[in-house]
């Protein structure tokens, strides 16, 4: 995508900003998928593009396009999270309980072709969030910290506890047990 779009659209160029939509719409539809679940991402990738359509002005060419909407993107899922009221609850709740209740009503209807992404769907909203912005994304604890208002160690803690569900989800998926 040529670099014209993005200042075009600065502009006010609808066509232009519709040919930057084109160029990142899977990239911040797959992080709103990771992030949030199937069920939310067609609407939170909306929002993202509406949300970056009204700040586009603020955007300085200080890093690429794509770093600031990613940051954009972010920041739109996770104050999706916080006006449901579930993101900080999720991490300042009993993380074990709320581990058991996902998996002992989720492997119930555990497929033996579940992948990772499958998996990582399964997860709750709170242990999922840190994961995709740790693992895959390659935010920093103190980052996430930051973006979700919580400490580095519950981060930390989230992460740990993300991993251990995957493990475990992982392998019954690939041992046969149901």
């Amino acid at each position: 995508m040529p670099v014209d779009d993005v200042v075009l659209a600065t502009q006010g160029d609808a066509a232009a900003f519709e040919r930057v939509y084109r160029a990142h719409m899977p990239r911040i539809f797959n992080l709103a998928r990771r992030m949030a679940g199937p069920e939310a991402a067609d609407e939170l990738t909306q929002d993202v593009f509406v949300r970056a359509w009204q700040k586009l002005a603020l955007f300085r060419g200080e890093s690429s396009f794509a770093t600031w909407l990613h940051r954009l993107a972010v920041n739109v899922i996770i104050e999706r999270f916080r006006t449901l009221g579930t993101a900080r609850e999720r991490f300042l709740a009993d993380s074990e309980a709320v581990l058991e209740i996902a998996h002992a009503t989720r492997t119930k209807h555990l497929d033996l072709s579940m992948d990772l992404q499958a998996a990582i769907e399964q997860l709750p909203h709170g242990s999922r969030t840190v994961f995709v912005l740790h693992d895959v994304e390659g935010y920093k604890h103190e980052e996430i910290g930051d973006l979700l208002g919580v400490s580095a160690g519950t981060s930390k803690s989230q992460l740990h506890r993300a991993r251990q569900t995957l493990r475990g989800l992982l392998n019954k998926t690939t041992h046969g047990t149901p």
